[in-house]
């Protein structure tokens, strides 16, 4: 795992841009398409907006994968991630994509799981650009999280403290409004990714960061496995990086 740590949340967004950016041209370069996974969620923020930015990728070329999605939220909701991905991503890249493949979590979320996984299996990941939260889990996998499933998409459950990050970053108005389920994609499907991008700003993640990288891999903090990704660069801003052991 290289480990990246800066000043701000603007250069730190600005570099995993930048290394998302160089992978998704390689992908290019190498099949004439490339193929990724985009995260949302305030850690994001910064991140996506130096990313489509970023100059000289032919986005009409580029497949993407919605990361994970709450179940019964209408996309009318401020905190639907479909409506995030295409306000703050897809609506403002220079070229449209090839396609977006959103997660629709208002109907059947099992088929829903079922359809996106199955057109996934067709799109080999070339970067998963993904988050880490409070509670160390992987997109909305959380603690004790499923490291062996093959299957593309999940229907999880969202522990107490997830819930709370969600309201905690005011996307909710009250706990009881924070949705219990969600659409996840798999820690496997995650760690099949070409390469992973992972920006985690904000102290609030101080401890996770810490369990992440240093701590060892269990299920219990879900994000811990991608030390076992051999292409994973990990983006933190100094807030966030606060409780790793110094460098020497």
């Amino acid at each position: 795992m290289n480990i990246e740590i800066m000043a701000d949340k603007a250069s730190m967004g600005k570099l995993a841009a930048g290394k998302g950016a160089s992978a998704i041209r390689e992908a290019l370069a190498e099949r004439g398409e490339a193929n990724i996974i985009v995260a949302t969620g305030a850690s994001q923020f910064e991140m996506l907006s130096a990313l489509v930015a970023e100059p000289n990728i032919a986005w009409n070329r580029v497949t993407g994968f919605h990361l994970d999605e709450y179940v019964g939220l209408p996309l009318s909701h401020p905190a639907s991630f479909r409506g995030y991905l295409w306000q703050r991503f897809v609506s403002q890249l220079p070229l449209p994509l090839r396609a977006f493949h959103f997660l629709d979590g208002e109907g059947d979320a099992e088929a829903e799981c079922r359809r996106v996984g199955e057109i996934l299996r067709h799109h080999p990941i070339d970067v998963a650009f993904v988050g880490i939260g409070e509670n160390g889990h992987l997109a909305f996998n959380d603690p004790p999280a499923d490291f062996e499933t093959e299957t593309p998409y999940l229907v999880v459950q969202l522990d107490e403290a997830c819930r709370r990050q969600q309201l905690g970053e005011g996307w909710f108005p009250t706990f009881a409004d924070v949705p219990k389920q969600a659409i996840s994609m798999s820690v496997k499907q995650i760690m099949k990714s070409r390469n992973v991008v992972c920006t985690v700003p904000d102290e609030r993640k101080a401890e996770a960061v810490k369990n992440t990288i240093e701590g060892p891999v269990t299920n219990l903090v879900p994000a811990s496995i991608l030390q076992r990704h051999e292409r994973c660069s990990m983006y933190l801003d100094k807030p966030a990086a606060s409780k790793l052991r110094p460098t020497k």
